[in-house]
């Protein structure tokens, strides 16, 4: 059996350089700030995972039903030949596997790539799935979605480029719409587009899936201090901050924030920073945006593409978007 072929497009000196710039800039701002993906360290990623076997947490069960019980519609809505799969953010690339299934089961499989960070994780995946997807090529490619959609592999046959999770919901509208233009520029005509997103739906049921009673996501959210602590030698006491979640009606928008429960002076050591926090300050440390259909599927058109499927839960908690490149 042949090695995976490996695709590195950042290497640790990246994400350290982003790590260092991210936090200079968010921590000198005001209002503060730092990006959500700094919670996924070994720890963030341990508790995500706790995260969503929380009772509160809709969104990765009703993502994974639509996948499961939808798996044979959206294969069928690639047409009828050979697809080669990319997911972005893929992580064990649990999130896809019912349709890597139905691909695979129908003899139309050709290729799968996990396109991740996390080096090791996405080895890891591959050598997995090589012993469940035989027929497949298998390749992945260890990047950052925002900055290195250009390397996607360039197959034959129709490209799947898969982003499941409600990860789409953590960018900002500019954010979003550079990353469809970004996405578009890369795909050819009749490559499909797969995004799952998280939708409008009652407050109530929104914001307690980020205060979960366990108090899961507020040590999910309080870990990039552990994460700052770790990478760069700073003393944050995280016990000292508050996990605080506000829903923005306006916006369809919820704010994770963390709020100083006192005055606070600290030093981040391996950036030479001081920084001060009055009591009751916030710091955001990430959006989650919800989603109607008619407005995504009116960004997709924007950024050149068709709408051409959609499904959902019984309870319209997340939305599955089929688009194709035109």
């Amino acid at each position: 059996m042949p090695q995976p072929e490996l695709r590195i497009c950042l290497d640790d000196g990246d994400l350290d350089a982003s790590l260092r710039l991210d936090t200079r800039v968010g921590l000198t701002s005001h209002p503060k700030h730092l990006p959500m993906r700094l919670h996924y360290d070994g720890r963030g990623s341990a508790l995500f995972g706790e995260l969503t076997r929380q009772p509160e947490y809709y969104q990765t069960r009703s993502e994974r039903a639509v996948l499961r019980d939808r798996a044979g519609q959206i294969a069928a809505a690639l047409g009828a030949g050979p697809v080669s799969v990319i997911e972005l953010g893929a992580g064990r690339a649990e999130k896809i596997r019912p349709v890597l299934d139905a691909l695979a089961a129908a003899g139309r499989l050709d290729a799968f790539w996990p396109f991740d960070v996390a080096a090791g994780e996405v080895r890891d995946v591959l050598l997995e799935l090589a012993e469940v997807y035989p027929d497949a090529y298998l390749g992945g490619i260890v990047g950052d979605f925002t900055r290195h959609l250009a390397h996607l592999p360039d197959h034959h046959d129709t490209r799947l480029v898969a982003f499941l999770g409600g990860t789409f919901g953590n960018f900002t509208a500019p954010e979003r719409a550079q990353f469809l233009r970004d996405l578009r520029e890369a795909v050819r005509p009749g490559d499909r587009f797969l995004l799952g997103a998280d939708l409008v739906k009652d407050p109530a049921v929104i914001l307690a899936a980020y205060n979960d009673a366990a108090g899961v996501t507020a040590e999910f959210n309080r870990n990039v201090l552990h994460v700052l602590n770790h990478r760069l030698d700073a003393d944050f006491a995280p016990h000292h901050f508050e996990h605080v979640a506000v829903w923005d009606a306006g916006a369809a928008t919820v704010d994770m924030r963390l709020r100083a429960l006192k005055p606070m002076a600290v030093d981040v050591a391996g950036l030479g920073l001081d920084v001060a926090f009055d009591a009751g300050e916030e710091v955001r440390t990430g959006i989650s945006v919800k989603f109607r259909r008619a407005e995504l599927e009116e960004d997709l058109r924007t950024a050149g593409f068709a709408p051409s499927g959609y499904w959902t839960d019984g309870r319209g908690s997340m939305g599955v978007f089929l688009a194709e490149a035109v």
